[in-house]
């Protein structure tokens, strides 16, 4: 049985190489891949995997049961924005998890990765994602800002002197990733604050350890809110494309983050992304990536490409099945995986 100090270390040597692969060229082969070559892999893998009827929606938000099932859409966007979309691109749907990467780049950007890593923690908790034995075993540490009480932590540690200017802030770097102007499904966001209770007992918590500063109940809300931001495929691609060029977006050319920020960001993606199946899905990709139970996924290949896909039937760790599918398809069809390196 692996301890907890075993997964702890594994972590770190799964963040260490991850950083690596995202700070350092020659480690990751980061030519990107030519643009024939990409739209081939991307039709490709829409085609192989569109038919494909495993999994089912997420239904604990009832919202997200209703949504089409049969929905399938990949984008991907290289860091001299060379893309290629097919499938079901336009529709939209709820971020989801996928929306603590971009809350962790801006508490990141604010006040340094050391906040982050000495309140909340960057390890694996080896427990579901909103576990609240995770919480207690080490008084809301060792964890990561991507299961729910470390998430809900990392919101509530945002900068402002209200509600409102952290959910500017909050929904202004969201937009600048995606490269557009972004809002709330008010629907998603109603069913979830609806049913969230877990969620709220997590805050108090967390709050009750002293891992962020102010209202807990302000922090649930914020996260609630910040987790149904509308995106679609396109956008998830642009995202990820813009952490896979040093944080800077490939269609607005902005800078959003400080690229120092960028490695740790995909480290902490790497080791936790995928709920429980993070370890699996990082040993036959090589990829950082963040699932949401919306239906969609992003994945960065450093230097190389971002990915997202939107397909909301789940497996049961809860990610897309088809767009894991995809994504291994195409990242193995261009070369993606960061750990494979030619010898010279």
């Amino acid at each position: 049985m692996q301890t907890n100090a075993s997964r702890r270390d594994l972590a770190k040597a799964f963040a260490f190489m991850a950083a690596a692969s995202a700070a350092g060229p020659a480690l990751a082969q980061s030519a990107p891949a030519a643009p024939a070559n990409v739209d081939a892999a991307v039709k490709a893998a829409h085609a192989e995997f569109k038919g494909l009827n495993e999994g089912k929606n997420a239904d604990y938000i009832p919202a997200l049961a209703q949504v089409p099932s049969n929905y399938f859409g990949i984008g991907l966007v290289t860091p001299t924005n060379k893309s290629s979309f097919v499938g079901d691109i336009e529709p939209k749907f709820s971020i989801q998890s996928i929306s603590k990467v971009f809350t962790l780049a801006l508490v990141f950007q604010e006040s340094g990765e050391a906040l982050i890593e000495n309140s909340i923690g960057v390890d694996a908790t080896g427990q579901v994602f909103n576990s609240i034995t995770a919480v207690e075993q080490y008084k809301g540490k060792e964890m990561n800002p991507f299961v729910n009480p470390g998430a809900i932590a990392t919101t509530g540690m945002v900068k402002g002197g209200s509600a409102d200017e952290v959910w500017r802030k909050i929904l202004g770097i969201h937009s600048d990733f995606a490269g557009r102007q972004l809002d709330v499904d008010q629907v998603v966001y109603k069913s979830e604050a609806d049913t969230n209770q877990r969620n709220r007992a997590i805050g108090q918590l967390m709050s009750a350890y002293e891992r962020f500063p102010g209202d807990p109940a302000q922090a649930v809300d914020l996260y609630t809110r910040q987790c149904a931001i509308a995106v679609n495929a396109k956008d998830l691609a642009v995202m990820a494309a813009t952490l896979a060029n040093g944080g800077k977006n490939p269609v607005t050319r902005k800078q959003v983050i400080d690229p120092r920020h960028v490695p740790g960001i995909l480290a902490v993606m790497a080791t936790a992304g995928l709920y429980d199946d993070s370890g699996k899905w990082l040993f036959h990709t090589g990829l950082p990536a963040k699932s949401g139970v919306g239906g969609g996924i992003i994945a960065v290949s450093p230097g190389k490409f971002g990915i997202g896909t939107f397909a909301p039937p789940l497996d049961a760790a809860g990610n897309s099945v088809r767009g894991q599918r995809a994504i291994t398809s195409i990242s193995n069809a261009l070369d993606g995986n960061p750990y494979a390196v030619r010898p010279v």
